[in-house]
């Protein structure tokens, strides 16, 4: 007679409320990736993440609050990922910071696109999220470390750089909406080249 084998299945690990809500929200930026923020309901996260709409309704209270947390996610996202590292050249911080950007922006597009939009949409909560997320990517410039700040910063580059951050925002865009003819890496050269090339049109100080 056969032996009799009896499986034991692994203890499931029971997450906390806020685990168990940091988790929805990883699921929600990652749909976020693929969809507009209008096409992210909570029926659609609840069907991914195999629970109810009501348990969704507890961690989020309405549709407005899932759409701010997801985004606010995803902004957050976006910051820790094109941080420029600590070390290295500033020309070459800056090189990689914008890499990570133009990465981000192609790898996450329809996400990327709905946190622009809802910055000139009527939710205000929505705008400050972006404007926080802009004003986070445009300070890294001037951030001082041993190797120096990658743009010394003055009111002129100050300005100067939140209208380069703006054009980079709408070049990456525009190259996403119609890429025919232009290839990443030259995207990249644009991006990165012309912040120093903008700032050489100032005036030194005397």
């Amino acid at each position: 007679m056969g032996r009799v084998t009896t499986r034991t299945s692994s203890p499931r690990t029971r997450l906390s409320p806020a685990q168990r809500r940091a988790q929805l929200l990883d699921l929600g930026v990652r749909l976020l990736s693929t969809r507009s923020l209008d096409e992210l309901s909570i029926d659609v996260l609840a069907e991914e993440a195999g629970i109810s709409r009501g348990l969704l309704y507890h961690y989020f209270g309405n549709k407005h609050d899932f759409h701010e947390a997801v985004v606010r996610r995803a902004a957050d996202d976006l910051i820790e990922q094109t941080a420029p590292p600590v070390e290295g050249e500033p020309l070459h911080r800056l090189l990689v910071s914008m890499t990570a950007y133009l990465d981000y922006v192609d790898q996450n597009h329809a996400g990327y696109l709905s946190l622009v939009k809802a910055a000139s949409g009527g939710n205000d909560t929505l705008r400050e999220i972006y404007e926080e997320a802009r004003a986070a990517l445009t300070d890294r410039v001037f951030r001082e470390d041993a190797q120096g700040q990658i743009i010394k910063e003055t009111p002129q580059t100050r300005l100067l750089v939140r209208a380069w951050a703006a054009f980079a925002e709408d070049l990456v865009l525009g190259w996403k909406a119609d890429p025919r003819g232009v290839t990443h890496d030259e995207v990249l050269t644009m991006l990165v080249g012309s912040l120093p090339a903008l700032v050489g049109v100032l005036v030194p100080e005397p």
